[in-house]
């Protein structure tokens, strides 16, 4: 990471929260499943299923998300962050909101206090939406990189507010169009939208950094962006004024073209490394898009088979396989780095100091991948057979997983500043 302008960093009291606390909603979001697994052999429309969803959708998604954006924003635009105490107050705010928004959907308890959980994440996605455009505004290189970033905050911001009009409609109804349709089209605006978009644009600018590789050219990036956007443009258009139909397969074949360039632009980092050995950290990354990729090939069987088992399996790889691997992967990539720089950056040249991988366990790092891989294939084996025996165990799987990411974030984290003799 030697090419990082840290002196652009945000400080650590900005950024830091949102790992510590993404960490602990991904141990919770395992054990919610871990307490009601039967919620994956029903309806999407479940209430112990929608509190999950929320929970790795905002809780831990988003929540890391949000503290790597606010830490790579000015790396990738080469200026300071608009406003640090915006991005803290961006902190309580979203984990208030999700808080009340979790508790509401267990047990469905629609009205005021689900309308004002889903109001403060709409409150705390306008003010990262104000900082992502207040940073990016003058900011020159790596044009598309910023585009996609930008596109993608104006994506979610749209997606929390089509959320907050879905908890109004469960307490008041109001919508002339069914609930059912509407959330769907929020569910694929947060993923194809905010998700696919971030991540397509900073890992735009990580993996070249992290493989030492060249990066493509730019025109795949370019094509990513338009696909990405025309597609998902026009399934919402679609699904909202005819419903969610055949034509779903089109507008998912753009998106799919889209992530298609994307990977595209990777691969010609991945040639040129001179990184050549990949480690593991990079191998969650690899895997996470083999996930992704899954997905899209499951659309069909999501669209046109009976039950609710494949839409769980849809779900399944992009919440817990693609979104998980991306950050179980990346972690490890950036949080010692910007612990590191806390501690040492004033010390550095100066006296010995410990490297950013002596800040968590490497070996535990490397456990986890298998127990990712394990976890997700035999929960996916298990909601195929529809056999609750088999989700439970994998589930155990899934808490196995988060423990291992907490203890090595929490390690992290926690780190005293020490010098080496």
């Amino acid at each position: 990471m030697a090419d990082v302008n840290i002196a652009k960093a945000p400080a650590n009291d900005a950024v830091l929260p949102f790992y510590a606390t993404g960490a602990l909603a991904f141990l919770a979001l395992c054990v919610l499943l871990l307490v009601s697994p039967q919620s994956l052999q029903t309806h999407f429309f479940n209430p112990h299923l929608l509190s999950i969803v929320h929970t790795a959708a905002l809780g831990w998604g988003t929540m890391v998300i949000f503290g790597a954006a606010h830490q790579l924003l000015p790396v990738i635009c080469e200026q300071d962050l608009y406003s640090e105490r915006m991005a803290s107050f961006c902190w309580y705010t979203l984990t208030t909101g999700i808080a009340l928004f979790v508790f509401s959907f267990w047990d469905m308890r629609t009205g005021w206090l689900m309308i004002t959980g889903g109001a403060l994440v709409v409150l705390s996605v306008l003010l990262f939406v104000i900082n992502v455009l207040l940073t990016s505004r003058i900011c020159t290189r790596y044009s598309v990189q910023k585009m996609l970033i930008v596109s993608s905050s104006l994506w979610l911001l749209f997606t929390v507010v089509v959320g907050l009009l879905l908890a109004v409609n469960l307490a008041f109804p109001f919508f002339t169009r069914s609930h059912l349709d509407i959330l769907k089209l929020h569910a694929h605006a947060g993923i194809a939208g905010w998700f696919l978009q971030l991540i397509t644009g900073v890992s735009a600018k990580l993996v070249p950094m992290f493989l030492l590789g060249k990066a493509g050219e730019e025109k795949w990036l370019k094509y990513a962006c338009l696909f990405q956007n025309a597609g998902l443009l026009l399934f919402l258009a679609d699904g909202y004024l005819n419903g969610v139909g055949d034509r779903s397969l089109l507008y998912g074949a753009l998106i799919l073209a889209g992530v298609l360039c994307w990977m595209r632009y990777l691969w010609t980092a991945y040639k040129s490394r001179l990184r050549k050995k990949v480690d593991v950290m990079m191998k969650h990354t690899a895997f996470s898009f083999c996930c992704l990729l899954i997905a899209f090939a499951l659309l069909p069987w999501v669209l046109y088979a009976q039950g609710s088992r494949w839409a769980m399996l849809y779900g399944s790889f992009i919440f817990l396989g693609w979104i998980t691997g991306i950050i179980l992967g990346k972690s490890f990539k950036t949080l010692p780095f910007i612990v590191w720089n806390g501690h040492y950056k004033h010390l550095s040249g100066k006296v010995k100091v410990p490297l950013p991988k002596h800040l968590y366990n490497e070996r535990m790092v490397e456990w986890q991948l298998p127990a990712f891989v394990v976890a997700l294939f035999s929960l996916a084996l298990a909601l195929i057979l529809d056999n609750l025996l088999l989700i439970r165990l994998s589930l155990v799987s899934w808490l196995i997983v988060a423990l291992l990411y907490n203890i090595n974030v929490f390690k992290t984290l926690l780190h005293k500043t020490k010098t080496l003799e």
